[in-house]
């Protein structure tokens, strides 16, 4: 049997081989190029905050100003001359000696003292009933069919598209009516626990949800037959499969609560219960002139989040990305 070649025929390709690499070429270079422009765009704040959270005040303010402070009057740049400072972090964490303490120093500035610890508590606790929640109600909408199920995952999806702020006015009412109720046990940190917990449920129920839909449900299956109730096969075989997709929301729910800012400044009444976007605020206006410890503050609270990243980015990326099991 006779083959007959045409444009589309294997026997054709050798001639246009220059052509296809050539447009693969560039089309590799045009890639790198807005991929390197994005990142320019993004690093650039970053390099110029850090850069000036090291420079003195007199560094900060010269004009014209310098990226880094190794300018001299013979030489526009001159590593040896470079006049790197810690003063503004100085400022922000306040180091006082103490013998007593662990590193021979305490920490008495108010953002590392209070606030911090008050963000950490709401980041981690909102995170803990996120993941606990957003798992049981995300394996109840994937293995269940029961009244009312499509209804309430529509209006758990809607929910999601509503700011923070359009119910910023009843929750202030709430808070203050709870504190005017005196109710025993009552502490404005759990009310803002709730609050971060009740924002950010919705989104992470769907995200646990399309994460149980991924687990065959054929593993369910077989475990029943070995003798496992439905709780047990839960606890030992699902779970530790969609554990990829709960810390995804988990993480999600810390650096949502960790940036948040306007309910923590409206909601709390005792400043020493305020997260430290409050205690970033207030470090600013106190600093309005003093950028080299505004830069330095803002390096401080970004790097826990970073940090948080940086050891889950492997169970993150494989939660947003996958979203099923691998047989």
């Amino acid at each position: 049997m006779q083959t007959t070649l045409n444009q589309n025929t294997p026997g054709n390709l050798p001639n246009n081989l220059p052509n296809y690499a050539a447009q693969k070429k560039l089309q590799t270079w045009l890639i790198n190029g807005a991929i390197i422009l994005i990142l320019a765009v993004m690093l650039t704040p970053i390099i110029v905050t850090l850069a000036v959270s090291f420079k003195r005040e007199q560094d900060v303010l010269r004009k014209p100003p310098v990226l880094l402070p190794c300018d001299t009057p013979e030489r526009s740049f001159d590593p040896s001359a470079c006049r790197f400072a810690v003063e503004g972090y100085e400022r922000v964490i306040a180091p006082k000696p103490n013998a007593n303490a662990l590193l021979g120093f305490s920490l008495t500035g108010r953002m590392f003292n209070i606030y911090v610890p008050n963000t950490l508590m709401y980041a981690f606790g909102s995170a803990l009933v996120v993941f606990l929640l957003s798992g049981m109600a995300g394996y109840a909408f994937s293995r269940y069919r029961f009244r009312g199920r499509q209804f309430l995952m529509i209006a758990i999806l809607a929910i999601t598209g509503i700011p923070l702020l359009t119910n910023l006015l009843a929750l202030y009412q709430m808070a203050v009516d709870l504190r005017k109720a005196g109710l025993p046990g009552y502490d404005e940190r759990m009310f803002m626990v709730m609050v971060y917990t009740g924002f950010n449920l919705p989104f992470s129920v769907w995200i646990v949800k399309s994460f149980f839909d991924a687990i065959p449900r054929e593993l369910e299956e077989a475990s029943f037959i070995d003798g496992c109730t439905p709780i047990q096969s839960l606890i030992r075989i699902v779970a530790p499969l969609a554990v990829p997709g709960l810390m995804a929301a988990a993480l999600l729910c810390f650096v949502n609560v960790w940036n948040e800012f306007l309910a923590g400044y409206l909601l709390i009444a005792k400043r020493d219960f305020r997260p430290a976007m409050f205690g970033m605020y207030d470090f600013l206006s106190a600093n309005i002139i003093n950028y080299q410890v505004v830069a330095a503050a803002c390096i401080l609270i970004a790097a826990p989040v970073i940090i948080l990243f940086l050891f889950t980015r492997k169970t993150f990326f494989q939660a947003m990305t996958e979203g099923a099991v691998k047989g």
